[in-house]
């Protein structure tokens, strides 16, 4: 029970007296300090904020705690200033200080005149509220139309794996959902993918091992595997539009994205870069839309558009890696691909080329670069994890914009989903709001398709 009281310690102040049971008491008195917040009357408030007239600051109790173990409350008097109170959080060692007994609180709490007129008006405003937010989000229909972000068609590029030879396609057991298809499996799969609504695939080779080697020769073979699939899908789909990945990662034994140095310690970033600037003219004559430079050398966005430009591939567009981290998150990529089997190690350190994922300002110096070298499209991967630096992109450039949601990102919903913790649709769907929300016109994504078709099942 709460009442007013005339008197207190305090002559001429009104108290508030609080009753209730001992097991109640402690959420009761959260619920008087939110209250005196609220009236402006919290710890330190009073008239002017000051110290009553002849309080001394410890008003007149003991310096010294309860004893170590000692249940608050019990045998403990207000009035008896010869016992010592327990210190709860704002209401220790001032002229409101709390002491419990038998199950009973009681408070000296001044408050000044005004105070019951705050309250009637903190009342009154609670019932007179002239904004309320809530009033647009009161249904679906209102939800729908006052919406700021959509996932459309229109912004998705599904990334897709290519493999030689004949048969069925080949499940990638740490992505489920995707597999590596052959070319006529992958034509197959495009066409699909075009009949809903998908205007862009990214195409990434599973090189045979016995292509593989040391400097990645096989990626300047114009019949390539990758490059066959190009010609195979813009035969039947002309329309689609094809980008291609330029790095030497599904091309080298070691499993990197460049040609390593005499003494194999690094990648060699400009014997890698002239190799790039010969591959993306390789693909641009097989007939490929954007390249994209996924390795993140110094200087090779510059020296592809020099290449492709010189080579009279000028409409060919330039898709920029520009902010690519040395995340954790592409792994099962790696096992998709084989890169990272190559090595025959767990894991695949990229961190002499790859972002630092502590650095937000190191991107943006990468992004400013690629600006400058000519890129057409730049972007951030992984997405998920790196909002942050997709929305500092947003506000660095009016450049279009995409983000990767890699295979990590993709594997860890279906996986919590598989075990019932996830709704994989309701999931998925927020996740890709997010990356659009954080600024991306263009996202890469294994649920592509997937999306595709469940928005056309919505539109129908």
């Amino acid at each position: 029970m709460i009442s007013l009281s005339a008197g207190g310690e305090l002559p001429g102040h009104p108290v508030i007296v609080i009753e209730c049971e001992h097991d109640e008491r402690l959420a009761l008195l959260a619920e008087v300090a939110h209250a005196l917040d609220a009236l402006g009357l919290g710890h330190g408030a009073g008239e002017g904020g000051e110290q009553h007239a002849g309080e001394d600051a410890n008003d007149g109790y003991d310096d010294e705690h309860l004893d170590e173990g000692e249940p608050a409350g019990l045998g403990h008097s207000r009035l008896d200033h010869k016992k010592k109170i327990p210190r709860v959080g704002r209401f220790r060692k001032d002229s409101r200080g709390i002491a419990l007994k038998s199950g009973r609180v009681a408070s000296s709490l001044p408050i000044p005149k005004r105070s019951r007129a705050s309250a009637r008006t903190v009342m009154d405003a609670a019932q007179n509220l002239p904004r309320r937010p809530r009033r647009l989000r009161r249904d679906a229909a209102t939800r729908a139309l006052l919406q700021e972000t959509h996932v459309t068609v229109d912004d998705l590029i599904w990334p897709l794996f290519v493999k030689d030879g004949k048969g069925d396609a080949e499940a990638v057991p740490s992505m489920p959902g995707v597999a590596r298809h052959t070319i006529e499996g992958l034509v197959d799969e495009c066409r699909e993918a075009s009949e809903a609504g998908i205007k862009a695939v990214a195409l990434f080779p599973v090189t045979p091992a016995e292509q593989k080697d040391a400097q990645g020769t096989e990626a300047l073979n114009p019949n390539c595997l990758v490059l066959r699939a190009v010609r195979a899908l813009k035969k039947v789909l002309p329309e689609l539009l094809v980008i291609t990945d330029v790095a030497l990662d599904p091309y080298t034994t070691h499993g990197h994205d460049g040609e390593l140095n005499t003494e194999g310690t690094d990648v060699d970033n400009d014997a890698t870069v002239a190799i790039l600037a010969k591959m993306a003219v390789c693909h641009a004559e097989a007939g490929v839309d954007w390249v994209a430079p996924s390795d993140m050398m110094d200087g090779r966005v510059g020296a592809i558009r020099t290449a492709l430009d010189a080579d009279g591939h000028t409409g060919v567009s330039i898709l920029a890696y520009s902010a690519k981290y040395a995340s954790a998150f592409y792994g099962p990529f790696r096992d998709a691909v084989g890169s990272q089997s190559a090595t025959g190690t767990a894991y695949l350190n990229k961190r002499t080329y790859q972002l630092n994922p502590a650095n937000p300002r190191e991107s943006i110096v990468e992004v400013a670069l690629d600006i400058e070298e000519g890129a057409d499209i730049l972007m951030v991967k992984p997405a998920g994890a790196y909002l942050d630096i997709l929305c500092r992109m947003r506000q660095l450039t009016d450049l279009p914009l995409a983000a990767y949601q890699v295979s990590g990102e993709y594997s860890q919903i279906h996986a919590a989903a598989e075990r019932g913790w996830l709704d994989l649709a309701a999931t998925r769907d927020e996740s890709l709001l997010a990356i659009k929300r954080a600024g991306a016109d263009l996202i890469l994504t294994y649920f592509a398709k997937d999306i595709a078709q469940a928005l056309q099942t919505v539109d129908e």
